[in-house]
C-alpha cells in the first residue's frame, strides 16, 4: 500500500512538473533597432564575452511601461559607456509573447540612442517572465549579465552598487550573484501602502522560502539581479521554472553550486499595472515551489558542478 501511494505521488510530482523549454526557431534570433526586418543569429552563454554588460529586459505586454524605463536605462549606460570607465554594454529585450507591440517599440525606442546595442527577441507565445529571463541570459554576450523588470521599479543607477560588489566577491570573474534587495524597505511607505493581504502573502512566502533553503536571502523576488558569466553558464541551463517564482530556483541552484552570493539594498518604488495577481498566483508560487523542492530531494532535477 505504501508503495503505491509512493507511486502514486511521483507520478503527480512529474505531472505537475513543467516540461523543457524548448525555443522555437524564430526564436534563435533576434532584430535590431538599425535592421528591424533582418533576423540575424542569436550568440550563446557559453561563447567568449564580447561586451562588459547584457541587460536582460523580460517584457509582456509593456508598451506603457517600457518608454519610461528605457530611458532611464540607456541614459545610465550611455553614460557608463562614455565615462572613464568605458563600459560596452547590449541591451536585450524579450518580448515574452505580447500582443501589444511591445517589440516593435522596443526596436523604435532603441533608434533614439543611435550609439547603443539594442536586440530584440520575440517569444511565440507567452512562457512566463521566468523563462523569457533565461532565453536572454543564455543568449547574452555580457561578461556580466542583469535582469532588471521592464516596469522601472528598481532605480538602475544602483546598477553601480550591484557592480562594486561583485567586484569584491568575484574579482577574477568568477561564478557569482549579486542579488538587489528591497528588505531594507520593509517598514517603509513604499511597501506599507501595499494591500493587507499582498504584505500578508508576502510574510508566508519567507517562511516557506527558509523551508525551501533559501531563507538566507531576505529579498529573492526583486527583479534586479548581477550574474558573472560563468554563474549564468552554471545555472541557467539547469533552470525549469518560468513562472514567478523561478527567482528562487536561481537562488537554489546557486546555493548548490557553493557560489557566492551578495545582496545590496537598492531604491524601489511601487509602479502601476502589474500583471502579477496576488491570489491566484501566490498558490501557484506554493505549488511551485513545492515542485521545485521536491524534485531536488529526489533527485530528477539536478546541476551539474562545473568541471575543474
Amino acid at each position: 500500500m505504501r508503495s503505491s501511494h509512493l507511486a502514486q505521488a511521483y507520478t503527480l510530482l512529474v505531472l505537475l512538473s513543467p516540461s523543457a523549454i524548448v525555443p522555437a526557431p524564430s526564436e534563435k534570433t533576434y532584430r535590431t533597432s538599425r535592421s528591424p526586418s533582418k533576423r540575424l543569429p542569436l550568440p550563446s552563454i557559453h561563447d567568449p564575452a564580447s561586451v562588459d554588460l547584457t541587460v536582460v529586459i523580460p517584457a509582456y505586454n509593456e508598451t506603457e511601461r517600457l518608454p519610461s524605463m528605457f530611458s532611464s536605462t540607456l541614459a545610465h549606460l550611455e553614460a557608463m559607456r562614455t565615462a572613464e570607465a568605458s563600459r560596452t554594454y547590449e541591451v536585450l529585450v524579450v518580448d515574452d509573447g505580447s500582443s501589444d507591440g511591445t517589440a516593435e517599440l522596443a526596436l523604435k525606442l532603441g533608434l533614439e540612442y543611435p550609439e547603443s546595442e539594442v536586440r530584440v527577441v520575440a517569444l511565440e507565445k507567452n512562457v512566463g517572465k521566468g523563462g523569457a529571463v533565461r532565453h536572454g541570459m543564455l543568449h547574452g554576450r555580457g561578461r556580466r549579465l542583469l535582469m532588471v523588470d521592464a516596469d522601472g521599479a528598481s532605480r538602475f543607477e544602483d546598477l553601480e552598487l550591484l557592480w562594486k560588489a561583485m567586484d569584491e566577491i568575484a574579482p577574477k570573474e568568477e561564478a557569482a550573484v549579486v542579488v538587489g534587495s528591497r528588505a531594507h524597505l520593509v517598514k517603509t511607505e513604499a511597501v506599507v501602502k501595499r494591500s493587507l493581504l499582498r504584505n500578508i502573502l508576502m510574510y508566508g512566502l519567507h517562511t516557506i522560502l527558509r523551508i525551501v533553503g533559501v531563507g538566507h536571502i531576505r529579498d529573492t523576488q526583486c527583479g534586479f539581479k548581477l550574474f558573472t558569466r560563468r554563474g549564468a553558464q552554471q545555472i541557467f541551463p539547469y533552470q525549469h521554472l518560468a513562472t514567478w517564482i523561478f527567482d528562487v530556483e536561481l537562488l537554489l541552484l546557486a546555493k548548490q553550486l557553493a557560489m557566492p552570493v551578495a545582496e545590496v539594498p537598492i531604491e524601489w518604488h511601487e509602479v502601476s499595472g502589474s500583471k502579477l495577481h496576488v491570489v491566484a498566483d501566490s498558490l501557484q508560487m506554493l505549488r511551485d515551489l513545492l515542485v521545485l523542492r521536491a524534485n531536488h530531494l529526489l533527485g530528477r532535477w539536478k546541476v551539474h558542478p562545473p568541471r575543474k
